[in-house]
C-alpha cells in the first residue's frame, strides 16, 4: 500500500504522523512510504533520516494526498486538506468531530474513509491511542497552569506548592481518568493541595489508594463543582466522553464566582470543552481573559513538546497504520476496537456518539 505523511499545517504543529523507525517497518513489510519535505524537522528529523529508512519524499502536501492510499496525520484535517481527500482514500490521525461540524461536513463531501485516534478502543474498554497524548497534556496542564499563576502573566500571583508558612495554591482537576490522574501527579510532586472530582466511586476509591493523604477526592455533583473552583487557584478540565462532546461542568456563572487571576486550563478543549467559557486558542496566542479568570484552551496542547509528544504517539498507532496498510477493511475486521475508530465513510458519520453529538445521521458500518 502507499502510505502518505503530509506535514502538520495547523498553527505551531510540530508533531508527525510517523518517524523514521515506524517508516522502515512499514517499508520493510512491502509498503511504500512517501514523506513531505520537512514533515520531521519539527522533532529532529530532516528528509535524509526519512530517505535513510527508505522513504520518498514529496515536495507538497498535494503530492501526499494525490499519491496515497493511507494517509497518516497527528491532527485532524484542516479544510485545505479535506478538500484533498477522495474516495477509496483512508486518513489515519485524531479527529474530535463533535465539536468541528465543519470539518465534519467536509470530511463528508470528501468521501473519504476517516478512523479516528480517539474512538479506537482497546479489549478493557481504554483508548490507546488517546492515551498517550492524555498523559502528556494532563502532566502539561500544571506546568502551563503554574505558568499562567505568576503575576507577569496575569495570574493570582501564587506558587503551587507555596514555602514553609505560606499555604500551598488550591489545584482542583475534574476527572480523574488519564489525564486527571496525570495532571494529580505533577500537581502532588510540586506539592499543591490538590483535589480531583470525579462522578466514579470505584475510580476515586482508586485514586485516594494511590495517592494517599496527598490528594482529596470529591464526588461530582453540581454543588461540589461549584464550592470546589469558587476557592481553586488552577481548576484543570480532564473530563471525557468517547467521540462525544464534553459535557459542560463548570457555568458561565461559577466562573464569575471566582478570584481574579484564578487559571482554567481546559485539557476536553478538543471535544468542545468543559468549561462554558471556553473557546478554542492556539500555540501562538493561548489564553485569553474572561471576567477576571485565565483561560488555557489551547487544541493542541501536546504540540508545545513535539519531541515527546510524537515518540508516545507513534509507539501506540504504529501497530494500527501497519495494520490499516494491509487493508482497512479487513483489519477492521479482525479488530473490533480499531473498527470503534471508523467515524466517516463514503459520505456517512459512522460513529454513533459523533453523529449524535451533530445531530447527524448515523450510519452503522458493517463489517
Amino acid at each position: 500500500m502507499k502510505i502518505g505523511v503530509p506535514k502538520e499545517i495547523k498553527v505551531h504543529e510540530y508533531r508527525v504522523g510517523l518517524v523514521p523507525a515506524g517508516v522502515r517497518e512499514l517499508v520493510d513489510a512491502g509498503h511504500e512510504v512517501l514523506v513531505q519535505t520537512g514533515a520531521g524537522a519539527g522533532i529532529g528529523f530532516d528528509d535524509s533520516h526519512y530517505q535513510a529508512a527508505g522513504a520518498n519524499i514529496a515536495a507538497a502536501a498535494a503530492e501526499v494526498f494525490a499519491a496515497s492510499d493511507l494517509v497518516v496525520k497527528v491532527k485532524e484535517p484542516q479544510i485545505a486538506e479535506c478538500r484533498q481527500l477522495r474516495q477509496g482514500q483512508v486518513l489515519f490521525t485524531y479527529l474530535h468531530l463533535a465539536a468541528d461540524r465543519e470539518q465534519t461536513d467536509a470530511l463528508l463531501a470528501s468521501n473519504a474513509t476517516a478512523i479516528a485516534y480517539e474512538t479506537v478502543t482497546a479489549i478493557d474498554g481504554s483508548l490507546p491511542l488517546l492515551t498517550p497524548m492524555s498523559e502528556v497534556a494532563g502532566r502539561m496542564s500544571v506546568q502551563v497552569g503554574a505558568n499562567c499563576l505568576q503575576k507577569a502573566n496575569g495570574g493570582f500571583g501564587v506558587l503551587l506548592g507555596g514555602v514553609p508558612g505560606v499555604a500551598p495554591a488550591k489545584v482542583v482537576i475534574l476527572g480523574g481518568g488519564v489525564s486527571g490522574t496525570h495532571a494529580a501527579e505533577m500537581a502532588v510532586g510540586l506539592r499543591a493541595d490538590v483535589t480531583i472530582v470525579d462522578r466514579s466511586v470505584k475510580r476515586l476509591r482508586e485514586l485516594s489508594s494511590l495517592f494517599g493523604s496527598q490528594l482529596k477526592t470529591v464526588y461530582s455533583t453540581a454543588q461540589a463543582i461549584e464550592e470546589r473552583v469558587r476557592d481553586a487557584d488552577l481548576v484543570i478540565g480532564a473530563v471525557l466522553i468517547a467521540g462525544a462532546a464534553a459535557p459542560k461542568l463548570v457555568t458561565r456563572t461559577m466562573v464569575k464566582t471566582m478570584k481574579p487571576g484564578t487559571v482554567l486550563v481546559d485539557i476536553a478543549i478538543d471535544q468542545g470543552g468543559c468549561f462554558e467559557t471556553s473557546r478554542p486558542t492556539t500555540h501562538a496566542e493561548p489564553t485569553f481573559l474572561l471576567d477576571g479568570v485565565i483561560h488555557y484552551c489551547v487544541t493542541n496542547m501536546p504540540g508545545a513538546v513535539p519531541r515527546t509528544s510524537t515518540f508516545a504517539l507513534t509507539n501506540a498507532t504504529l501497530p494500527y497504520v501497519k495494520s490499516l496498510a494491509d487493508g482497512w477493511e479487513q483489519a477492521i475486521a479482525r479488530d473490533p476496537g480499531l473498527a470503534c475508530g471508523l467515524n466517516v465513510h463514503a459520505g456517512k458519520l459512522t460513529h454513533e456518539a459523533v453523529a449524535n453529538a451533530l445531530s447527524l445521521g448515523f450510519h452503522a458500518y458493517r463489517v
